[in-house]
């Protein structure tokens, strides 16, 4: 599970310009600057480290690829996760490479504008399509997950009619559980016949 994001810190070590010129002129370019040249660092150290990597589309069969935030795992239960949801797009095979690639780029370059909400994002490489998922911290939050739905259209630059679908975790969870329990009632009849239980499946 390659995690660029958690690896690419911000690095404000670099001299400063002494310009005594006015107060709040010189503090918000100063500001300015360093957000760009933060931002411009960590595309650089991405592409360090997405140079020596195999691109989704390369692969083959089922994988997955994980870009969280540092602190963040890649699970519905995770504190910054359990109550939010992710943006889901399926897309036809030979699209899943650039489309991941503009994704990490966004989220590096901050075009969400949602402040903490990103938690990260998944690519996931199944045999007849590939599923892009960004996550966030808030599924309530529908002015926040409208803005992220409408950023990934643009930086994807998805056809209109393009299907996206956003998923509470919560909601995973509980078709998960359902799933458990339905393949439970299936199999326990057939399992009792030769004496074990959906546990020793």
């Amino acid at each position: 599970c390659p995690c660029f994001y958690s690896s690419l810190k911000d690095d404000d070590s670099g001299d400063h310009d002494q310009d005594q010129g006015t107060p709040k002129d010189s503090e918000t370019e100063r500001t300015e600057d360093e957000d760009q040249s933060l931002s411009k660092k960590k595309v650089e150290q991405f592409w360090r480290f997405y140079s020596h990597m195999i691109r989704p589309g390369d692969l083959t069969g089922h994988s997955d690829f994980h870009i969280f935030k540092e602190g963040i795992k890649p699970m519905w239960e995770d504190d910054a996760n359990k109550m939010g949801g992710k943006w889901i797009i399926r897309l036809r095979k030979g699209l899943a490479s650039r489309c991941w690639e503009n994704l990490i780029l966004a989220m590096l370059g901050e075009q969400f504008m949602v402040g903490e909400e990103i938690c990260g994002a998944v690519v996931s490489v199944r045999f007849q399509e590939d599923i892009i998922s960004i996550w966030n911290k808030t599924a309530s939050d529908q002015s926040t997950t409208a803005r992220i739905r409408d950023t990934l259209r643009r930086v994807l630059n998805l056809p209109p009619n393009t299907i996206m679908e956003y998923k509470t975790h919560t909601d995973s969870i509980k078709y998960v559980c359902r799933l458990f329990i339905l393949n439970d009632d299936v199999l326990h009849p057939m399992l009792a016949e030769h004496g074990k239980t959906s546990m020793d499946w």
